[in-house]
């Protein structure tokens, strides 16, 4: 039976950003992977130094790298990992990468192609990096997966991936977290925060993909009897110093709070206690935390470009990201109509329930499963 290895270097030992994203990703695939699997498959994930976590039914191997570093992730990737590979009959590259001497059938995850479609919005040496590496990589591999449609599109325009050797692996929520929480508890949440009755909320990394200086616009440009507190929770990515200008700007600093990272942990109940989650995104792989909000049964307001349409569907407010104009009419309508907020509440509760983590892992077995049927083009 198969023996896969998963490329687990970029699950985190801390709190942080860097404990969302990707790393929940990964985290699901190796909680729900053996799970979904016919009995004998068996699964091992490559992990840094400082990882400590463990998964039933999989076998976890620590390098001696402290892989949280970018470049001893990538020395490791390149270098070290090639040799591991023997024992294995697929490598699964978990983001972007597989290394170049890879002698093992491979598949191969990517999240977007923001390095492509908005390089300015990344520095220069990552951006480099990820363009020729996730191109070789894809083109090597003998599938590759993506997390929306949208990321799927975009690899055959712009890389040249043909449509029929990438599989779509839609992300889940945790539905024993993620569910509209009982009034008392919210209530309790929000005297122990501190939090007003009414509030908008971000969540999200800080940086410029997020769009929160057009946010910032449409929302100074509202009277101040037509907006609520604004919340943006998130780690402090490199578009920060942006973000605290633009409150300063426009003299919010009474009505916008930057919170922070966020603990995974307290995410639902920020959800629950929001009026309204404000999602501007330019450009997004997935967007999770617009799923999160729905199964929270939080309205949304997101923006209707990449892939965030595929998870808001239509019960969203999707925006054009660019518009200031456009995203002050919604603001206005998120503050004023509750009927809107209720259809959207309950439409939102609906619409979450197709996405589980359950099924991207039988997606990616899927994937798994006609990687080690293909033969590969040398040997036909």
């Amino acid at each position: 039976m198969p023996h896969v290895g998963l490329n687990a270097h970029l699950l985190s030992s801390q709190a942080g950003y860097r404990a969302a994203g990707i790393h929940n990703v990964i985290h699901r695939l190796l909680l729900h992977l053996p799970q979904v699997a016919p009995q004998g498959w068996r699964f091992s994930a490559l992990v840094g130094r400082e990882v400590r976590a463990e998964y039933p039914a999989v076998a976890v191997r620590r390098s001696r790298l402290n892989t949280e570093h970018p470049l001893q992730r990538i020395l490791w990737e390149q270098a070290a990992q090639p040799w591991q590979l023997s024992e294995f009959d697929l490598l699964h590259a978990t983001a972007f990468v597989s290394p170049v001497l890879a002698l093992k059938p491979t598949v191969v995850t990517v999240y977007d192609l923001s390095f492509m479609r908005y390089p300015s919005y990344l520095p220069t040496a990552r951006r480099l990096y990820l363009r020729l590496l996730t191109a070789w990589s894809c083109q090597r591999a003998r599938r590759v997966t993506v997390i929306s449609q949208s990321t799927a599109d975009d690899l055959t325009a712009l890389l040249g991936i043909p449509a029929d050797k990438i599989d779509v692996t839609l992300l889940g929520y945790d539905r024993a977290q993620h569910y509209p929480r009982a009034a008392a508890e919210v209530a309790a949440f929000r005297a122990q925060k501190g939090l007003p009755d009414r509030f908008w909320l971000f969540v999200g990394t800080i940086e410029p993909r997020k769009n929160l200086p057009l946010l910032l616009d449409a929302y100074a440009a509202l009277p101040r009897t037509e907006r609520l507190p604004l919340l943006l929770g998130g780690g402090r990515g490199w578009g920060q110093a942006e973000v605290e200008a633009k409150i300063a700007e426009h003299g919010l600093a009474g009505d916008v709070r930057l919170i922070g990272f966020v603990p995974v942990a307290d995410l639902p109940l920020w959800y629950n206690a929001a009026e309204v989650f404000v999602y501007p995104s330019v450009f997004e792989g997935f967007g999770l935390p617009v799923l999160e909000a729905m199964a929270c049964g939080t309205p949304v307001l997101t923006s209707n470009v990449s892939s965030l349409p595929e998870v808001a569907q239509d019960v969203g407010l999707c925006l054009p990201p660019h518009d200031r104009a456009a995203w002050v009419e919604g603001l206005r309508r998120a503050f004023y109509d509750a009927d809107w907020r209720e259809q959207a509440r309950a439409r939102g509760l609906q619409a979450a329930r197709r996405f589980t983590w359950e099924q991207t892992a039988r997606d990616t077995l899927h994937s798994y499963q006609k990687a080690l049927q293909a033969v590969p083009m040398r040997d036909r």
